[in-house]
């Protein structure tokens, strides 16, 4: 693969999904359909998007010693990923996601780290030069926060580009959010990191603007089915998304990350880029799963091609 070079660090994590037909209340039980296995983790969600769409993409991360974790590396192989980096944790497991899915294809999800803990900052060490030779760092919050920190110290430190996608949400410090160069968080993501709530566009400004003075240059906050509100240096906009009927949303804004991040380093301005990434995500809320629900490239661009996209 050719091209300019994208890491992703991130969690690895097997998905229980089970289908209801709405969240239970607590305390209450209630009967699920269609369960299944699958391998997600925002971190190889994100991973295996860039490698399916194109990216030429290096994936730090860890799984355990466990039979899924070996299928995990293999499969992450064959969707065009270097692995070099992937540890194997003897004597622990793969990080587990419960998921529950509704009718309306939204979902609930609880987290075990799992080997996900153990990409710690010494294991970072290891691939510190990896990263500097890189063009482009995209992370999540699934893998500990002091790595990722480091992570975009040293990126910022050597001028490799660091896509942050704030999720799930939590407080961050201003040391890592001055060295974001793109911050990608959903509504809720977006309240957590500045109080805001987005209710109008001017909110979505609001909050992108508290986001630039902690010295990010470009926030993307995802919208859902409303696209995008973009902000470059404090102007900003509404890009808007694809029309499709939602069966499951599992990895849409991993899927959204994966394509935005590929066709940035492809050369395409943000706005495109911006389009490719709705488009990436419109498809994969139309099947089930995470990694399985990731387009291909051929697909996103025949997609983009259809009258009246």
């Amino acid at each position: 693969m050719s091209g300019k070079k994208l890491i992703v660090l991130g969690s690895v994590n097997v998905d229980h999904i089970l289908n209801v037909n709405e969240f239970p209340k607590p305390g209450e039980t209630l009967a699920g359909k269609n369960y299944q296995i699958s391998f997600g983790g925002k971190g190889a969600n994100q991973a295996v998007a860039a490698g399916r769409l194109g990216a030429n993409i290096q994936f730090i991360a860890a799984v355990g010693d466990d039979e899924l974790g070996k299928k995990i590396h293999q499969q992450l192989k064959r969707d065009n990923i270097d692995t070099r980096s992937v540890a194997t944790i003897k004597n622990e497991n793969t990080g587990v996601a419960l998921i529950l899915v509704n009718a309306q294809g939204e979902n609930q999800i609880a987290i075990y780290a799992g080997a996900n803990a153990m990409v710690t900052p010494d294991y970072l060490r290891e691939f510190e030069n990896d990263i500097i030779q890189a063009d482009a760092i995209l992370m999540q919050l699934e893998t500990p926060l002091a790595t990722i920190e480091q992570s975009a110290k040293i990126a910022k430190q050597y001028n490799t580009q660091v896509i942050l996608n704030p999720a799930p949400a939590q407080q961050l410090s201003d040391d890592l959010l001055n060295n974001i160069d793109i911050i990608t968080p959903n509504e809720t993501e977006a309240e957590h990191l500045t109080g805001i709530k987005i209710v109008t566009e001017q909110d979505a400004q609001t909050a992108s603007d508290i986001l630039h003075n902690k010295g990010i240059k470009i926030v993307i906050i995802t919208l859902g089915s409303k696209g995008a509100w973009v902000s470059d240096s404090g102007k900003g906009e509404l890009i808007r998304g694809f029309k499709v009927k939602a069966i499951d949303t599992i990895g849409a804004g991993d899927t959204f990350n994966g394509m935005l991040v590929t066709a940035l380093l492809e050369g395409k301005s943000l706005s495109q880029a911006i389009k490719y990434a709705h488009a990436a995500g419109a498809l994969s809320v139309t099947k089930i799963g995470a990694q399985t629900s990731v387009p291909t490239r051929t697909e996103v661009d025949n997609f983009i091609k259809l009258p009246n996209q």
